[in-house]
């Protein structure tokens, strides 16, 4: 999907979920939602110091509202200001997105953006697109500054706009939601950049133009996260990519059922099973795929914990189905208590539907949330093997979200309001270690990772 038409759908969703019309908002208003904000999170979190202390915390929280000094603020300006407290956490699943409806106001006003797209590796800044004019830079050539400063100081800027558990996980966040928009977030509109890029060992400097947001920089690439629905047949394998774990569940059962029959009748001995790039979503849809290959009863994680809290109580009463014994027990317990939440064990489909031969699972730095914690079963299980790189999100993880509107602004805030503690019990603070190492360079068409495999499978 291109990605136009990507962020119209997320204001879209935006817009119609939380009403948000206004684009001003006075000190008074802007210092009132920050402290909304943080006394919510105290409220609603499962563990609002996890990551952090209670100290680093509330510096940062009087760091952010001694910065608001102005009379009136943009929308802009509030959701940076936002950021900038919430990502202190150090939680993924704790945050405020990037903020799409001002971008699309500034594309629609003509906007320009940095013209190169970057992939992070080991601490390293490489160009993964070249959209400006200067066909010299190749792609694979490391960014050592912009406008003579450092692509560590850079970063250090834009780190605070993004809520993460560690710096790996907020450069595979930066490179979900590109370099190019998180730097005009920071850095404001910019008509030409002075970038000093390394390649073949020779440093040199190049002045680039700023690029069209819309016609020479959207219109021209797609997003990382590009999880399809797709089945096709390789010499040695099926390959099967289920897509994200969300959207419409009959139709993913669908695809999933048809898929394995066809699977089934060519008599593959290997599976391919691709969660890269992937957004993540519902356990159920997840469950649903590894049953058509585990060979015993099964579940998505070894403990599964939640806080019921009061904002949460009215999330729930307005938004969700209060028949449901998952989103009663929610409103039964009381506020602030932390319950477990049991998850029956999950039944194999019948042999003859499943696939017995070997399974290799597909991650990479994108594969987020439920997509990470799917692999982790699957390895834990030993249902098959784990080939790629690390993921970002961890597999043990405080998640599954749920979201609300600051009052005044009506800016949509994520938060983290369960534990989840993937099949083998550890809660080591590190992503899905694959069994098999290659890396996926540059995220771009040259597939590293299922090539690599390939010629594995066929030795």
């Amino acid at each position: 999907m291109k990605s136009p038409f990507y962020i119209i759908v997320f204001i879209l969703s935006s817009l119609y979920s939380f009403g948000q019309s206004r684009s001003m908002f006075s000190k008074e208003e802007v210092v009132e939602d920050l402290k909304y904000l943080y006394e919510s999170l105290k409220d609603a979190h499962y563990n609002l110091y996890a990551y952090t202390t209670k100290q680093a915390v509330d510096a940062t929280y009087r760091e952010v509202k001694n910065s608001i000094v102005k009379d009136s603020f943009d929308l802009l300006e509030v959701t940076s200001t936002y950021q900038r407290f919430i990502s202190a956490v150090n939680n993924g699943h704790t945050e405020i997105d990037f903020p799409v409806k001002s971008y699309f106001e500034y594309a629609n006003a003509g906007g320009t953006v940095f013209p190169l797209e970057i992939a992070f590796e080991y601490d390293t800044a490489l160009v993964r697109k070249n959209w400006s004019e200067d066909e010299s830079i190749t792609v694979g050539s490391e960014i050592l500054s912009i406008d003579g400063i450092p692509m560590a100081k850079i970063l250090a800027r834009i780190y605070p706009q993004i809520s993460a558990e560690r710096p790996y996980f907020k450069n595979a966040k930066l490179e979900m939601y590109s370099f190019p928009r998180y730097y005009w977030q920071v850095f404001g509109k910019r008509d030409n950049f002075e970038v000093e890029i390394r390649a073949n060992g020779v440093v040199k400097k190049h002045s680039l133009n700023a690029v069209n947001l819309i016609e020479g920089y959207e219109m021209k690439r797609t997003e990382v996260l590009n999880a399809t629905m797709k089945l096709q047949f390789l010499e040695e394998a099926a390959y099967l990519n289920p897509g994200n774990f969300s959207g419409d569940e009959e139709k993913y059962q669908q695809f999933i059922d048809s898929a394995f029959v066809k699977i089934n009748e060519r008599k593959s001995p290997n599976l391919i099973i691709d969660l890269r790039n992937n957004g993540g979503g519902d356990d159920s849809f997840s469950d649903f795929l590894v049953s058509y290959f585990a060979d015993k009863l099964f579940k998505w994680n070894s403990s599964f914990t939640l806080k019921t809290s009061k904002i949460l109580k009215e999330h729930v009463r307005k938004h969700n189905d209060t028949t449901s014994f998952y989103w009663q027990e929610i409103l039964t317990h009381k506020d602030g208590e932390i319950y477990d939440y049991e998850f029956e064990e999950y039944k194999p489909q019948p042999r003859k539907k499943r696939f017995t031969g070997k399974v290799y699972v597909l991650i990479n730095r994108q594969s987020h949330s439920q997509s990470a914690v799917t692999a982790a079963q699957i390895q834990d299980y030993k249902f098959g093997t784990i080939v790629g790189e690390e993921t970002g999100d961890y597999p043990s993880l405080y998640a599954s979200q749920f979201q609300y509107a600051l009052p005044n602004t009506g800016i949509p805030v994520k938060v983290s309001k369960g534990y989840i503690v993937r099949v083998n019990g550890s809660t080591k603070n590190e992503g899905v270690i694959p069994d098999i190492f290659i890396k996926d360079h540059l995220l771009d068409e040259n597939d590293e990772i299922l090539d690599g495999l390939m010629m594995m499978l066929d030795r």
